[in-house]
């Protein structure tokens, strides 16, 4: 469950792609590191899975050019060592709200606690005019006190002052909003269009899943694209 109170949003008519967008290569990324073989910190998996749900809250667009699906997308940031399971751009033009991906509840229905562990620009460069803020966001299982899995939250623009390290965040606090950034190689969009949240996704033992589906498929706010908690073998697998 995304939401705390029985407020939805209704989904948008989906939304005709155009304009050809080719997401921030690799090697101009802020952080990378090798995947290598994951170890064990703790026991294997969460008691309960936790929901991960579009960033973008409102109306939004599954990898819409087709070019970034989490099955081969690339991953650009790492969490407790290892690079992140899975990632895949959401899109959406330049001001929607941006928000936690996480659900409020476990599959058991346990509250869930978010946190902001990482705020920082997310380029190379460290200039924010090239790409936006990163903002990390930690889930975990409030019955068991476990760490379930992390999120990066990439091409945030506006971030709020109250956006900070520590912070907790709720299913639909402001962590900024969509933004369209000066073109360069980390951000090579050419038109609103092509704004985007690129978004990557780690579990804190084993591996996370994502939900597959079609590019260019419309998401809603309780549209359900991907779990934390899971048992997955490997890293860019669907669920």
């Amino acid at each position: 469950m995304r939401l705390f109170t029985a407020v939805r949003y209704a989904l948008a008519s989906a939304m005709v792609a155009s304009a050809a967008l080719l997401a921030a290569p690799v090697a101009h990324a802020q952080e990378v590191r090798p995947e290598g073989g994951r170890q064990e910190a703790q026991p294997l998996a969460a008691a309960a899975t936790i929901a991960v749900y579009p960033p973008i809250q409102g109306p939004s667009i599954w990898n819409r050019f087709g070019q970034t699906p989490p099955s081969s997308h690339h991953r650009v940031f790492s969490n407790w060592g290892y690079l992140n399971d899975w990632s895949v751009d959401i899109y959406q033009n330049p001001g929607a709200t941006v928000v936690s991906p996480f659900g409020s509840k476990t599959s058991t229905g346990s509250a869930v606690t978010v946190r902001v562990v990482t705020v920082r620009p997310g380029c190379a460069t460290g200039n924010l005019a090239d790409g936006g803020w990163r903002i990390g966001l930690e889930a975990s299982d409030n019955a068991t006190g476990t760490v379930v899995g992390r999120a990066d939250v990439m091409h945030v623009d506006r971030k709020p002052a109250s956006i900070t390290v520590g912070a907790t965040v709720g299913p639909w606090t402001r962590l900024g909003q969509t933004g369209r950034f000066r073109y360069s190689s980390c951000y090579q969009v050419n038109g609103d269009t092509g704004a985007h949240i690129h978004l990557e996704v780690i579990n804190r033992t084993k591996y996370s899943c994502y939900i597959a589906r079609g590019a260019g498929a419309g998401l809603g706010d309780e549209t359900v694209i991907g779990r934390v908690g899971t048992l997955n073998s490997g890293p860019q697998q669907a669920c």
